[in-house]
């Protein structure tokens, strides 16, 4: 049996699916019913219950982008960088092994020679080096909670996207946003995301770190391209002239625009579909919630 937390957000929901697809049994701990985020209420399920894995996909994104995290800095502060600590405190005791959703958003831009950033790269977008988003920098204090402790994955999600219409995937976000900011990105199909960070428990992989994103990169103009090419949306897109117009006029916090290097994931045998023909199949496949 599994314990997922944080099973009714946009991730967590994507979780729920895989394992009742799969016939896994987990448990969707409700903080209603549980207080997860009490160390010694979370540690006494644990050494009840006895489950094999443990699934955090909580946090703090802010609703509806990353903007909301500069007024909520407190709950972001408490979800993304105090919540993990606490729960690797629980698990340790309950000699339980997990995995963590992380973020890739704590970087930002590519290496000098246009690849991606590995998972021994310092991150670039964060309190310590940038002048990041509160979002990104409390993501980055949570790896920096959990980076060297034993029997945890930590799984790097980069701007998730499906084939189905919902205001959190980068999709929908893009048809709906008045205007866009030409940016290039590391994406992450959702659907292919949990089922990869769910092999690493299943293969027996070995902990730690890994990007968690569809193989390459893709810029926002491509995948404007993408929708008005499969139909999905006909829609004439218009861009900021720069990111100096897009953080004078629509942004309250800066954006984490980033290449990751998933090869690390690879090498386990664990391999996300190539990010172009990733778009193509969810707006091929292209459905209302």
């Amino acid at each position: 049996m599994i314990y997922l937390l944080g099973g009714s957000g946009y991730v967590g929901q994507a979780y729920q699916a895989l394992l009742t697809r799969k016939g896994i049994p987990f448990r969707n701990l409700r903080r209603s019913e549980l207080d997860y985020t009490d160390p010694d209420a979370l540690r006494a399920a644990l050494q009840r219950d006895r489950p094999e894995f443990l699934i955090n996909a909580a946090g703090y994104t802010g609703k509806p982008n990353v903007d909301a995290c500069e007024l909520h800095r407190h709950e972001c502060l408490f979800g993304n960088a105090v919540l993990p600590g606490r729960i690797a405190a629980a698990c340790a005791d309950a000699r339980v092994p997990w995995g963590h959703v992380s973020s890739g958003c704590i970087y930002s831009g590519a290496r000098p020679d246009g690849s991606g950033f590995t998972e021994t790269d310092t991150p670039n977008f964060t309190f310590r080096t940038n002048h990041c988003s509160f979002y990104s920098g409390s993501k980055a204090l949570g790896e920096e909670v959990l980076r060297d402790l034993p029997g945890v994955f930590l799984w790097r999600l980069r701007i998730p996207f499906n084939a189905v219409d919902n205001p959190r995937n980068y999709l929908t976000k893009l048809m709906r946003y008045a205007r866009l900011l030409e940016a290039t990105n590391s994406i992450s199909q959702l659907d292919e995301f949990c089922a990869a960070t769910l092999a690493c428990w299943e293969k027996r992989v070995p902990f730690g770190v890994y990007n968690v994103t569809n193989p390459g990169q893709v810029t926002t103009r491509e995948v404007v391209d993408l929708i008005r090419t499969s139909g999905v949306s006909r829609k004439e897109f218009s861009f900021f002239r720069d990111e100096e117009e897009f953080m004078r006029t629509a942004a309250k916090a800066p954006r984490s625009n980033c290449v990751l290097d998933s090869t690390k994931l690879a090498a386990t045998g664990i391999t996300l579909t190539e990010v172009h023909e990733a778009l193509r199949h969810a707006l091929r496949h292209w459905r209302a919630e």
